[in-house]
């Protein structure tokens, strides 16, 4: 192969679906010993591309050359054969088998139609500790944690020693120091002339890690450029294919409005073993609360309190200054309260179900089976939320799983804003969409606030916190540690209550 030639070269990329053009004349490539980022926003054809890269789809039209040579995979597995391993944001192991097992699965030492235990888990050991993972190889893998399942997916696709990884929003249940420690592998990989295509939807790891990135929009090629070149808020941009404001690079947040309403929700020393100690919240009409700290600091543990999906072992909730028991999400309803859910695919969303059907089931779920609603209403409701949140479906009848992932998120939205909350629970509501979608979800938090809800904002991104708060509670290591207010809510400020090296006395 020339050196000089990119290691994957697509040209003229297409590929159609019944009534929709999902590719048109994509030209892509990745050279050996670089990252390689793929943007744009959800619906812009990135997926597509990928999965006729890797055999789940085929292209209608265009060329694709693997070092030098033209490849046309027909399955997954054959584009594995041909030197292509991807690692997918949704684990697509199998939970039941022990970490060696997944990572060998399909190609377990063996002799006599006898397997090697001890080479398994000798060879599953390694390909972990390529990645500085420390785990039991004999552990059932859905014992472990979200983020450990996520690191042996990654080093059972570098087992394959691919000339080419895909890793498709690999970070997104990753913490810092993990997210540091696959960067730092990448890195790695790369010296060693590895080709690494990024997808990914934080704009700081593409500039954290990546040499150049793609940039497409509505299935069509954007440009290509080198990352370092390249300016945040031009990126932004070209995705949009509109100047739009840097919500990046605000560091200060929201004025809250003048104090002295009281609490529409209130918890007291609320706990729950092994979850979350005594946090003190005071929710009120025209605010947005956020919720800082790390992976496993209770943000979501106390949201499913609130909610009634968890029962708490110590404290009271008070709904308008009443004691209130919330023995399930069905009474948090009753009583205003909303929970839109950081997994969206497992918690969220009825796949199979229509937009329509989606967006009225919480309503018509508070309204009991004695009052249903008409279809009319029904449509009425759908009609004004697609227009409200300009969500992006061909009519009320598509199913919700057709849609891009920020716009099943808005569908979710919707169906909260039906039930009229005065309380609404939003866990990592812009978590695995594009930055179009995440700046019009941003835009929505600050009507909502503007409108008089009260707002729980939990997020991992510190800047989405910072941007949208009128006040910030961190926790840490499953307590409340510090508040913010005002002036005092800035990324550095928080970032340190975070990490607990100059915190503000709780209480």
């Amino acid at each position: 192969m020339d050196q000089s030639a990119p290691l994957l070269q697509l040209r003229g990329m297409g590929k159609s679906f019944p009534g929709a053009v999902a590719l048109s004349g994509v030209d892509f490539s990745v050279r050996a010993g670089e990252i390689h980022a793929l943007l744009g926003e959800n619906g812009a054809g990135k997926s597509t591309l990928i999965k006729v890269l890797t055999g789940v789809y085929t292209a209608d039209e265009g060329e694709a050359r693997l070092a030098g040579q033209v490849i046309r995979p027909s399955s997954p597995k054959e584009a594995e054969a041909l030197g292509i391993s991807t690692v997918y944001q949704e684990v697509n192991l199998i939970p039941a088998l022990s970490v060696a097992e997944n990572i060998a699965l399909g190609r377990q030492p063996g002799r006599f139609g006898f397997l090697n235990w001890r080479a398994i888990r000798r060879h599953a050991q390694a390909a972990l500790a390529r990645l500085d993972v420390r785990c039991d190889v004999d552990a059932e893998l859905g014992s472990l944690s979200v983020a450990l399942q996520q690191m042996v997916a990654i080093a059972r696709a570098l087992d394959l020693k691919a000339k080419l990884l895909v890793l498709d929003e690999p970070t997104a249940s990753l913490d810092e120091k993990e997210v540091e420690e696959l960067f730092t592998v990448m890195k790695r990989l790369r010296a060693e002339g590895l080709g690494i295509v990024f997808v990914t939807h934080f704009l700081d790891q593409v500039y954290a890690v990546t040499d150049r990135l793609t940039i497409l929009r509505n299935g069509t090629l954007v440009g290509e450029y080198a990352t370092a070149e390249l300016p945040r808020l031009t990126l932004v941009s070209k995705m949009l294919g509109r100047e739009v404001q840097d919500v990046s690079g605000r560091t200060t947040a929201v004025q809250p409005p003048p104090s002295g309403e009281a609490p529409v929700l209130e918890t007291r020393g609320l706990g729950r073993r092994g979850a979350i100690q005594s946090i003190d919240l005071a929710l009120r009409k025209g605010e947005v609360t956020g919720l800082g700290g790390l992976l496993g600091s209770g943000r979501t543990e106390t949201a499913r309190l609130l909610f009634g999906i968890d029962k708490p072992d110590t404290g009271e909730i008070r709904v308008k200054g009443r004691p209130v028991v919330v023995r399930s999400p069905r009474d948090a309803v009753k009583l205003g309260l909303a929970f839109s859910s950081e997994d969206r695919k497992s918690e969220g969303i009825f796949p199979n179900l229509s937009v329509r059907e989606n967006l009225i089931f919480a309503l018509q779920a508070k309204r009991g089976a004695g009052r249903m609603l008409k279809h009319a209403e029904q449509m009425q409701l759908c009609t004004h939320y697609i227009a409200a949140l300009r969500i992006k479906t061909a009519d009320t009848e598509t199913p919700i799983k057709n849609l891009s992932g920020g716009n099943q998120q808005k569908v979710l939205l919707a169906r909260w804003l039906a039930t009229q909350p005065e309380v609404i629970i939003l866990d990592e509501p812009t978590r695995g969409i594009d930055i179009g979608a995440k700046a019009e979800i941003e835009q929505l938090i600050a009507k909502l606030r503007a409108d008089g809800l009260a707002v729980l904002l939990i997020s991992s991104e510190i800047e989405e916190v910072v941007r949208n708060s009128t006040r910030v509670v961190v926790l840490r290591e499953r307590r409340q540690t510090a508040e913010l207010n005002g002036a005092e809510i800035e990324t550095q400020r928080l970032m340190h209550a975070m990490a607990g090296t100059h915190e503000k006395p709780h209480g």
